[in-house]
């Protein structure tokens, strides 16, 4: 089931002059890029803090016959 707020966009998309789709499309993208980077940016800055679980013997132990 479409989500009302995706049916509010889809209405306003559907009204905007051609000459500006090409702008919306502008924006997903960025919109899309900037989740990824906060993605990425959060595993890098959670992997120090994993990598005293990850550097263990017990660790290694467990992941050697894969």
């Amino acid at each position: 089931m479409i989500s009302e707020q995706l049916q509010v966009v889809m209405h306003e998309v559907e009204d905007l002059a051609p000459s500006l789709l090409q702008e919306v499309l502008d924006f997903i993208s960025f919109l899309k890029m900037k989740v990824a980077r906060e993605q990425s940016e959060t595993a890098l800055l959670s992997e120090s803090a994993l990598q005293k679980d990850w550097l263990r013997p017990e660790e290694d132990a467990a992941w050697r016959n894969l």
